[in-house]
């Protein structure tokens, strides 16, 4: 049997969706651990404490697998730039573990590049065992794309990414656009690369009747809803979403359109709430948008599939994306997704197929694709109907089997 030791360092793959720090990567961690599970292969996801009350130890993936918290510096939700911090307390808590439970492991398979940082360290302590790695998203792209110096990826970050492509023996990329970023922008070893696309999970994900998901989430029969789903920062340009929402003219519909966001934290005070939050709110009231914008705060994996089932479209008009997860979930939901030209969407998303992509930042043309779907009931359930069919190649036993062909390929180089 396969032992790896799964590195997911900043967050849980059990955490609520939408939160700061909570999205595509969460679920990846957390949909592969039990999916390999199924293959029997054994894993243990380490994650850093942030919450002194939930068990350090749980076995909420299945198969015997486990999710363990490592205490590494406060036991609480803390910034991206001080949780680097803490990174030797958690490759020492690591090792605490696996020496306590006598546990050998066979590979180390690490996400974003602090969990990088801590897969060399625990390498080199269990005699130089091998590091397949995901970033997930790259402090370059990042930077290409941001507005402020806020949104600027750390010097820190960017040579940690550096260091951790010279010592992974594989990177897992996501898409052909991934690759080509990390061999040009990062001068990456192309006979490390490997592109395997992230999985959805379709028992879970998979087209509910319209109106029986939204008497789930209490909308009426009557009730139309384009749905936005993702963390609330600027690089997912909700404002863009915003913006062509308030100009919306639906000729003939006798129902609105309402926009519903989900992601982001709403039931705090106004000094507690992101930036973010507080711009978006800003600009639907300066738009006029009244009730016509809902934000929803998080919501939990078991409820999505009925949220993406009963909207008539899911958007994502993001800045960037290395792939998307939402827009895979979405489509086996049987959804059309409109989505911006960048990263992995533009691969994932089959223009006027399975949707339709689009320039990120212009409204203009996000209204006009929204007018042509929402106009047309015929159009959406065709291209809902060839999306749902077109996520069945990223079903998880698939790409799951993808991941242990590469574990596989990395230890018998070793073994030679």
């Amino acid at each position: 049997m396969l032992r790896i030791a799964m590195l997911s360092y900043h967050t849980c793959p059990l955490a609520t969706l939408g939160g700061k720090d909570t999205g595509g990567m969460n679920v990846y961690v957390r949909d592969l651990t039990r999916e390999l599970g199924r293959m029997g292969v054994h894993v243990d996801v380490f994650t850093r404490s942030q919450d002194e009350h939930v068990p350090h130890v749980l076995h909420d993936l299945g198969y015997g697998n486990r999710v363990v918290h490592i205490p590494a510096g406060p036991e609480e939700p803390i910034s991206k730039s001080d949780i680097a911090n803490y990174v030797p307390e958690f490759v020492d808590g690591i090792k605490h573990f696996a020496a306590e439970k006598g546990i050998q492991y066979d590979l180390i398979h690490s996400h974003y590049w602090l969990s990088g940082l801590a897969a060399e360290v625990l390498s080199d302590a269990w005699g130089g065992i091998p590091v397949v790695h995901m970033f997930h998203t790259l402090g370059e792209m990042k930077n290409r794309v941001a507005r402020s110096e806020d949104e600027r990826a750390s010097e820190d970050r960017l040579y940690g990414e550096r260091q951790v492509l010279r010592r992974a023996d594989r990177i897992v990329v996501a898409t052909l656009a991934e690759l080509t970023q990390l061999r040009f922008l990062y001068r990456a070893d192309s006979r490390k690369l490997v592109i395997i696309p992230p999985g959805v999970d379709t028992s879970h994900f998979f087209p509910i009747p319209a109106d029986e998901a939204k008497q789930f989430i209490g909308l009426k029969p009557e009730n139309r809803m384009v749905l936005f789903v993702g963390r609330i920062e600027p690089l997912k340009g909700v404002d863009t979403l915003i913006q062509a929402i308030s100009g919306l003219d639906l000729q003939g519909s006798q129902h609105p359109v309402h926009l519903a966001i989900i992601g982001g934290d709403v039931n705090v005070s106004s000094e507690d709430m992101s930036v973010e939050m507080i711009r978006l709110q800003k600009l639907c009231d300066d738009l006029f948008m009244g009730a016509l914008v809902v934000f929803l705060g998080k919501r939990g994996q078991d409820t999505l599939p009925y949220y993406y089932s009963a909207a008539e479209v899911v958007v994502m008009p993001s800045l960037y994306e290395s792939f998307g997860m939402v827009a895979l979930e979405a489509m086996a939901c049987g959804v059309p997704v409109i989505a911006s030209e960048v990263g992995g969407l533009g691969y994932l998303v089959q223009n006027g197929f399975t949707g339709y992509t689009i320039p990120d930042s212009d409204p203009e043309d996000l209204r006009d694709k929204l007018s042509k779907l929402l106009g047309d009931t015929g159009l959406r359930n065709q291209m809902g109907h060839s999306a749902a069919e077109y996520a069945l190649d990223y079903a998880w036993d698939k790409i799951a089997s993808q991941i242990v062909g590469v574990y596989n390929e990395v230890l018998n180089k070793e073994a030679v």
